[in-house]
């Protein structure tokens, strides 16, 4: 299949999606509930998201650590404990990764509206104020994002090291894998002890920047 054939479903795909998104913002419109309002309610879900990731993470490096105390004979359970933490975690990241995204959707969609909407004032006093809140508004997304994207990437290394001594100690049920695991038990507790550090700070923008769109 040529190339160009390949793109065209996936282009048809993005444009029914941003119809969507359209129709959904306007339909939102319609009942009085604006892209700001929908922006702020989607960056307390991700802030709440990162938040139980954030719990999430520190139960899995309980979960690691309390991996090399177990005998022979409990390698099974372990084994299954272990994946089924690992689980946990995948889906709270993803989670954060679904939520990320959507804020990134609406803020794209407010500020694009809002830029065209300043040519609508007749007084240049108004317009200038605000052009200046929608910069502020914007520097201030930026700071956000760049944090939330920080935090989701953080969690990546933890996810690995969780999946590759999973997949080693379901082929490996024995006394070697428990070793294993314990060697890299100091590189856990490392990542997640940056994890933690990187989501409180990307809580914290979120926190920051909701008290600010609210006060706008």
């Amino acid at each position: 299949m040529r190339p160009v054939v390949r793109v065209i479903p996936l282009l048809l795909c993005l444009l029914t999606l941003v119809a969507c998104q359209k129709a959904y913002y306007g339909a939102m419109e319609k009942v009085g509930i604006h892209k700001r309002d929908i922006l702020v309610d989607r960056v307390e879900d991700a802030r709440d998201s990162q938040a139980e990731a954030k719990e999430e993470f520190a139960n899995a490096l309980e979960r690691f650590q309390s991996v090399v105390k177990v005998d022979g004979g409990e390698l099974q359970e372990t084994y299954e404990r272990l994946n089924s933490t690992y689980e946990d975690c995948d889906d709270k990241a993803q989670n954060v990764s679904t939520r990320i995204a959507k804020v990134q959707d609406v803020a794209e969609a407010l500020f694009e509206e809002w830029q065209a909407e300043l040519n609508q004032y007749s007084s240049a006093k108004l317009r200038q104020q605000s052009a200046s809140q929608l910069t502020r508004t914007k520097r201030e997304y930026k700071k956000l994002l760049s944090a939330m994207r920080k935090a989701e990437k953080s969690m990546h290394p933890v996810l690995s090291t969780l999946h590759d001594q999973v997949l080693f100690l379901k082929h490996n049920l024995n006394a070697r894998a428990i070793a294993s695991i314990k060697n890299e038990l100091d590189t856990v507790e490392r990542d997640v002890a940056s994890l933690v550090k990187t989501m409180e700070v990307s809580i914290n923008e979120a926190n920051q920047f909701i008290e600010q769109m609210l006060g706008d």
